[in-house]
């Protein structure tokens, strides 16, 4: 299936499962912007909407509700995503309204949320950029999961260095990273692909670079 018709499922499924206040939120919270950042950042990485809620309801610090434009939850994970135009609301705010969103901000911090933040021109305009943010944040956590795998230690080191850098990596690069010869780090890297890990993304006869693949975007 094609994006549109996942995101209107994805959109459907959150609408119905709504009452009160926080179904006129999403109806009227979520717009173009979030909308845009689903459909030129996320989908083109995960091809699905899958532990992402949309204007999601969280308590106040002032103990009252906020709603965040996304929230990625997972167990012991918890990112908020906003998406921030820059309007006349924006330019005019006071600056009590400045330092009080500030202050909601740390709070979520403090509450155990890491708190991401892209303007609507970086989605619409760097989509790759927001992209590489996303893979990165959320490939801090893929550490554990690797774990229960069966690869070996330098496979893992292998795809946390592809997740840091959130780009292809090349095997010149690995060589650098883990203090290898040529030779062995091309069988690591063939290994990875064997075990649809890595994907070659450059390269015919000889690959010159990698991207990370499915067996490790799917989980996410």
């Amino acid at each position: 299936m094609g994006f549109e018709e996942v995101y209107q499922t994805f959109m459907n499924d959150h609408l119905q499962a709504r009452t009160g206040e926080r179904l006129r939120r999403l109806q009227e919270g979520h717009n173009h912007a979030e909308m845009l950042f689903l459909k030129q950042v996320w989908w083109p990485l995960f091809n699905h909407f899958r532990f992402l809620h949309p204007e999601y309801e969280v308590n106040d610090y002032k103990d009252g509700k906020r709603y965040l434009d996304f929230a990625y939850i997972r167990p012991a994970i918890r990112i908020c995503f906003e998406i921030d135009g820059y309007g006349p609301h924006l330019r005019n705010i006071s600056r009590w309204q400045f330092s009080d969103s500030l202050e909601r901000q740390n709070q979520l911090v403090i509450d155990g949320w890491t708190v991401i933040r892209f303007s609507y021109d970086q989605v619409k305009e760097q989509p790759r950029r927001c992209q590489q943010i996303v893979q990165q944040v959320i490939g801090r956590w893929l550490g554990d999961e690797m774990d229960q795998t069966t690869l070996t230690i330098v496979e893992k080191e292998v795809l946390r260095l592809a997740i840091r850098k959130g780009e292809n990596i090349t095997p010149k690069e690995v060589e650098k990273y883990l203090n290898l010869s040529t030779k062995t780090v091309r069988n690591i890297l063939s290994n990875l692909v064997d075990k649809k890990m890595l994907v070659p993304a450059s390269g015919t006869v000889r690959i010159r670079s990698y991207r990370l693949g499915d067996q490790i975007k799917s989980p996410i």
